[in-house]
């Protein structure tokens, strides 16, 4: 009889452990973007310490409109943010790198980066890679806030932009 008690005791025990690791895997898969990104945000990359809002302000100006596969990493003050659009240049007079004037292409404004097929994003960064070649833009002058920009470029058309076009802008956090 207590050879009985002891089996229906282990069996009950084995059913509820079994109860409990089902539970815990669906609530796990039920939550697991919050649980597996920085601050529950999917955006964010591994590693993050410091959270940027909903929309995110870089350079003075707003993410264009239509930014999408949006990634970010944030660190010592510093952040990078990664998207595609077709309206960097817009951002790009928005936040006063270049002038409504100005050319994308001038040398004033940017210069020619990495031409490789496949540009790793800055460490820590999430996300698909930059395809080469590349134009990295920095702040001008008085007008132009402190950030940088680097955008895809067409491999065939040397003076138009990727459609989309990935981008990695850095910035220094408020």
């Amino acid at each position: 009889m207590e050879r009985v008690d002891r089996r229906r005791r282990l069996s009950c025990l084995g059913v509820a452990l079994l109860a409990l690791i089902l539970l815990g895997g669906s609530v796990a898969w039920l939550f697991r973007d919050e649980l597996f990104h920085p601050f529950g945000d999917v955006r964010a990359c591994e590693g993050s310490d410091a959270e940027l809002p909903g929309v995110i302000v870089a350079g003075g100006a707003t993410l264009p409109a239509d930014a999408s596969d949006v990634h970010y990493y944030t660190k010592g003050g510093t952040a990078e943010v990664t998207f595609t659009s077709d309206r960097v240049p817009d951002y790009l007079h928005r936040t006063g790198i270049l002038p409504e004037d100005g050319d994308l292409f001038d040398e004033k404004y940017g210069e020619k980066g990495v031409a490789a097929d496949e540009i790793e994003l800055p460490e820590g960064l999430c996300g698909s890679s930059l395809r080469g070649p590349v134009r990295d833009f920095h702040p001008t002058g008085p007008g132009g806030h402190a950030v940088s920009v680097t955008v895809e470029t067409s491999p065939i058309a040397p003076d138009l932009l990727r459609s989309p076009a990935r981008t990695v802008i850095t910035f220094d956090l408020p």
